[in-house]
């Protein structure tokens, strides 16, 4: 998968005045990169105290990895694999069972417009593609019948489907849930300055010239381009476009679907949501996909998030709140 973001450092926060503060001791700043979700994620951080600040860290990554070990689709041994194969799973992880319960609630809220069960679209539109072309309409009609978030329980202690041949993916909101993850561990270690990219962003505090984190949002058509650098202010940023994993040249077929038709939607190319979750951003810009450009304003104000998108012509739009930065 390729990456949708590029990550800048920018201009400060304010401080107290002198006299009510005392002089901060250095941060010490350290990174960790390493390879989940199919990409490259990484995670800088800053602390006065080196030792508590490399706990943190290898904390962080062991909870990504642990995170990833239960809700990945190519390891078979992971919870959501042994859900997809049996079509039920007890005692689930507490990580799975928290994103299971969230994905319900947008998509109930949502009207289904995000649906965890989509995974029998992706197969049948993956299957077709290994034979060299798209999926025949009787395929996805087949597919389409095994899609439905109302027929996925999800209890304290078991989860499971209400009909046999589901399956879900949680590709469309792992990766912020685990942004989410690292920032509260962050917190709770006593680090408080970070980026966290799990393939969604999550900054904290100040970067390491004592400014806010500045994020270039890349241009879905150009990985050259950026198609506006804003100034991070405290929420995730989610990111979600038809280019990295397409199944058609013209992009109209891709692997963001459309549950009420079990297509993709075809209006837009790329939509970035900042909010107060990774994961609700992740889940968000999969409803914006659905809903298409010109819902995008009002859904944004329904949520309490901001938007910004890119349709198949190139047209750009952008909620108010973002705040752009210059230079």
């Amino acid at each position: 998968m390729r990456r949708r973001q590029v990550l800048y450092a920018a201009m400060g926060h304010g401080l107290m005045p002198a006299a009510a503060q005392a002089t901060p001791a250095p941060l010490v700043w350290r990174r960790r990169d390493w390879l989940g979700f199919g990409t490259t994620l990484s995670l800088r951080a800053g602390a006065e105290d080196e030792d508590l600040l490399e706990r943190a860290l290898d904390a962080a990554v062991r909870a990504v990895r642990a995170i990833e070990s239960q809700m990945s689709l190519y390891d078979p041994d992971s919870a959501l694999s042994r859900l997809n194969r049996h079509g039920a799973l007890a005692e689930p992880p507490a990580d799975l069972l928290a994103v299971l319960r969230l994905a319900q609630w947008v998509a109930r809220h949502s009207g289904g417009a995000f649906d965890v069960t989509v995974q029998p679209l992706w197969q049948a539109f993956d299957a077709a593609r290994q034979a060299g072309r798209l999926p025949r309409a009787a395929e996805v009609s087949r597919a389409h019948e095994r899609v439905g978030w109302r027929a996925l329980r999800v209890e304290p202690h078991r989860v499971a489907f209400a009909r046999p041949g589901m399956a879900a993916t949680l590709n469309g909101i792992a990766q912020g849930h685990a942004c989410d993850r690292v920032r509260d561990l962050l917190r709770a270690h006593g680090v408080h300055h970070a980026l966290i990219d799990t393939g969604e962003l999550a900054p904290l505090g100040r970067n390491p010239g004592d400014s806010p984190w500045r994020l270039g949002l890349v241009d879905p058509r150009d990985d050259h381009a950026l198609l506006a650098r804003v100034l991070a202010d405290g929420r995730c940023v989610a990111t979600s476009a038809d280019e990295p994993s397409s199944f058609s040249a013209d992009h109209r077929h891709h692997h963001i679907f459309d549950p009420a038709s079990g297509y993709s939607p075809s209006g837009l190319a790329s939509v970035t949501v900042a909010a107060r979750s990774g994961a609700l951003a992740d889940a968000l810009t999969k409803v914006m996909f659905v809903a298409g450009p010109a819902r995008i304003a009002e859904l944004a104000r329904r949520w309490q998030v901001d938007a910004l998108w890119v349709d198949k012509l190139g047209q750009r739009g952008a909620t108010a709140g973002w705040r752009l930065a210059t230079g």
